[in-house]
């Protein structure tokens, strides 16, 4: 079992100190090189965060890459914690958060996310029907259906349905494995804008090795 070492700071969702521990693990993933794995987890309340760092500094970047496949649908993801995942074509966008968790998937993982959020809108809005007046049932409908359209499109990637993967990374930690699979630097506008998800100073890059 790999060796944790404590971390002196207080838990960022309990607040309670002395519990927080990192586990660092540096393997090397196929295809995308050596990685750090950290892990850090508070003993208290139970939280627990994951992230990626890669052995080489790597510069802000953004990757891309079109569905017209359903191939592409196995291809190979790193997705870190400070990484925003982005759909265009329909309009669907999943933001870093201080709780955001890297992980390492295909493209057909990260659809599924996005699909089991739109199911959980979903269910919010069937619930929300029951107890709202006419008009606003209408809208709510009108919500059910946008929710239905989104998931169809998902659901056909690669088939009937194409549109882009694009994910925008202020470190550099993200990347996606594709022959066709596009990168570039991102621009001044959107390293103002994009979130950087958790505290770095909790993933230190210096504190894992």
């Amino acid at each position: 079992m790999m060796d944790e070492q404590p971390i002196d700071i207080p838990c960022p969702i309990c607040a309670v100190e002395g519990q927080l521990g990192m586990v660092a693990n540096v393997d090397e993933i196929p295809y995308f090189g050596e990685h750090t794995q950290v892990t850090v987890l508070c003993h208290a309340c139970g939280w627990r965060q994951t992230d990626f760092i890669p052995a080489e500094g790597k510069k802000a970047g953004a990757w891309s890459l079109i569905l017209d496949d359903t191939k592409k649908l196995r291809s190979r993801v790193v997705r870190s914690s400070s990484c925003t995942v982005k759909i265009p074509e329909l309009d669907l966008e999943v933001m870093p958060g201080t709780n955001s968790t890297g992980y390492v998937s295909n493209i057909e993982g990260v659809l599924n996310r996005f699909a089991d959020i739109i199911q959980m809108v979903r269910r919010d809005v069937e619930r929300d029907i029951t107890v709202e007046s006419k008009e606003l049932q209408k809208e709510s409908q009108k919500s059910l259906s946008i929710l239905d359209s989104l998931l169809q499109s998902i659901e056909q990637a690669g088939e009937e349905s194409v549109f882009t993967v694009e994910f925008l990374d202020p470190h550099g930690h993200s990347m996606i494995l594709d022959e066709d699979a596009s990168q570039r630097e991102l621009t001044s506008e959107e390293l103002e804008e994009l979130p950087i998800g958790p505290d770095p100073a909790v993933f230190s890059p210096d504190d894992a090795k």
